[in-house]
């Protein structure tokens, strides 16, 4: 059994279903997909389809879900619409308006249960998976990290910080692996790793690689930053499915128009 992870793909199947298929997963093989899936790109439905297809997966709620639930949920509220507009939602929108009304609503039920927050313990490690990231200092750390007090962690942080927080998770000093190391490492996505240029000091490699194409960062060793820019499209962004049993990174590029 491996344990994969990804985040905002923002609509990019293609490159989405060409890297799962180079990690031709088995069905013991378990999934974490971090949000994002929905908007910009051209296939916002498609990723839908294909994330809630996959074995054994676990799907959060990133910031792009957040404002698709609050548009939809009250149709009447034109903020809500004009912020999920302005993010790229006419994609989504379409895409959903192009089903039949029974796929759209089962979706659109699905995307709504989606939880904000998840945990896996891979070897030796502990990971924390959200979309954004968590705000420092706002909960005690527990002495003993476990799944109990892991997840009483993170039910005690705001829900809008697991999907939205930005400078203040990836630029504070330390993240939640503690002096000893012992405690886990978060795995985030929402801030395009070029991003942390201009955010992070503490960072292992430059975001953009030797082709020019963005990858993943981590800071300070206890944070890790997987959103490879898909949303920029082609020339800069790519989709990245991380291994965490071996650290192998399977990235795809994506290309004109897909």
């Amino acid at each position: 059994m491996a344990t994969y992870v990804f985040s905002d793909v923002h609509g990019h199947r293609a490159p989405l279903e060409r890297a799962l298929m180079r990690i031709s997963p088995s069905d013991d093989d378990r999934f974490f997909c971090l949000g994002d899936m929905i908007d910009r790109g051209p296939d916002p439905v498609g990723v839908l389809r294909v994330c809630r297809s996959l074995p054994n997966a676990c799907v959060l709620m990133g910031n792009h879900e957040d404002l698709m639930m609050a548009c939809l949920n009250d149709p009447r509220d034109p903020l809500a619409t004009m912020n999920w507009g302005m993010n790229g939602g006419a994609r989504t929108s379409e895409g959903l308006a192009s089903l039949d009304e029974d796929e759209a609503n089962d979706l659109v039920d699905w995307v709504r249960g989606l939880p904000r927050w998840a945990q896996a313990t891979v070897g030796e490690r502990r990971y924390v998976l959200v979309h954004a990231g968590v705000r420092m200092g706002r909960v005690l750390l527990p002495s003993v990290w476990n799944d109990r007090t892991t997840a009483a962690y993170l039910r005690a942080q705001d829900p809008e910080d697991l999907s939205w927080i930005r400078e203040e998770f990836w630029g504070a000093p330390r993240g939640l692996s503690g002096e000893d190391g012992t405690g886990p490492v978060v795995v985030a996505g929402h801030t395009p790793t070029p991003y942390l240029e201009r955010m992070a000091s503490e960072v292992d490699r430059e975001p953009l690689g030797p082709d020019g194409l963005a990858r993943m960062v981590r800071v300070g060793g206890d944070r890790w930053d997987i959103d490879c820019c898909a949303a920029g499209g082609a020339g800069l962004g790519q989709v990245l499915v991380l291994c965490l049993d071996t650290g192998e990174e399977v990235y795809e590029p994506v290309g004109e128009g897909e």
